[in-house]
């Protein structure tokens, strides 16, 4: 790859986006086979976590483990971001220990910052604004089970949120084609779209679940309140009734269609467990190709 960062999939060309899903194809095939990768032998990730995490901080920690390396978890707590030290002098200090940063954070301008200052590569393990490495899974997800990804369509059931933009992105990038299906106020960034549109995306912005999800490839949902926007659940809660992922709306999307979340699932809110666990239901393998397709984006930016 070209870059020396991912901090969202704008920055990637096609031909790197399918490098790293050809690659994360690779060790996945090779991690099932026993092979073992020493890689990344004597490199170390710094994990910097503002929000707390289940995927993100496994997936990463072991994928390190798996390639070789190692990882050093800084919690909410360890460096306080921009608060104890400036994001700049944390980006310079951690360059002169580590080999790579993994950063979870609020504001898309810190992990931005950590990009700027840093001398080592920066990875964003989610912003309030985009969630790259969700979506390079999602995609390798696809990939696998459709055996191809131009020409799909995927409809993403719920919030214009950091999923939603990033499933935008990417997209756009691999010629799918994204319908979302969201309450009137809670449509994606526009400027995110318009960019989308400019270069070449089909992006359709809807009100109706059913009209989106009509014929799609793959349906998609996230939890209608995402971290930091507690105080607002009930009130997305009400704005949101009727946009649920379920058996009715599954029968609308094409036969072979699959069922996707990046989870955590907050059941019979915007996924029925039934859709959940309906034969065309990939949640899973989603929630596992995050580590592949991360261990791919690791190998490429820091090996």
């Amino acid at each position: 790859m070209h870059v020396k960062d991912v901090v969202s999939l704008v920055d990637l060309s096609t031909e790197e986006i399918y490098e790293i899903l050809e690659t994360a194809r690779n060790l996945k095939l090779e991690h099932r086979a026993g092979v073992k990768h020493d890689t990344l032998a004597g490199k170390t990730l710094a994990l910097i976590f503002q929000k707390p995490s289940l995927r993100t901080r496994v997936s990463f920690e072991t994928g390190m483990t798996q390639l070789g390396g190692h990882a050093v978890y800084l919690g909410p707590n360890d460096i306080k971001l921009g608060q104890r030290e400036t994001t700049e002098d944390i980006a310079i200090v951690l360059s002169r220990y580590v080999d790579g940063i993994m950063a979870r954070v609020f504001a898309h301008s810190t992990v931005v910052d950590l990009a700027t200052h840093a001398t080592v590569p920066v990875i964003n393990g989610l912003s309030d604004l985009l969630h790259p490495c969700q979506i390079l899974g999602d995609l390798l997800t696809i990939w696998e089970k459709k055996r191809h990804l131009d020409g799909l369509t995927l409809a993403f059931i719920g919030d214009g949120n950091n999923v939603a933009h990033s499933l935008i992105n990417g997209c756009t990038k691999v010629g799918m084609n994204f319908r979302i299906a969201c309450p009137e106020g809670y449509e994606p960034n526009t400027e995110i779209v318009a960019a989308a549109r400019h270069a070449g995306g089909n992006i359709e912005i809807l009100h109706d679940p059913a009209e989106a999800a009509r014929e799609a490839d793959v349906l998609y949902t996230d939890v209608w309140a995402s971290m930091g926007e507690e105080a607002n659940a009930e009130e997305k809660k009400h704005a949101f009734t009727g946009f649920t992922v379920d058996e009715a709306l599954l029968k609308l999307a094409d036969p072979d269609a699959l069922v996707m979340h990046c989870l955590p699932a907050h059941y019979d809110e915007e996924i029925s467990y039934g859709a959940s666990r309906s034969p065309g239901s990939a949640i899973f393998d989603q929630a596992e190709n995050r580590m592949h397709a991360q261990k791919a984006v690791l190998t490429l930016l820091m090996s």
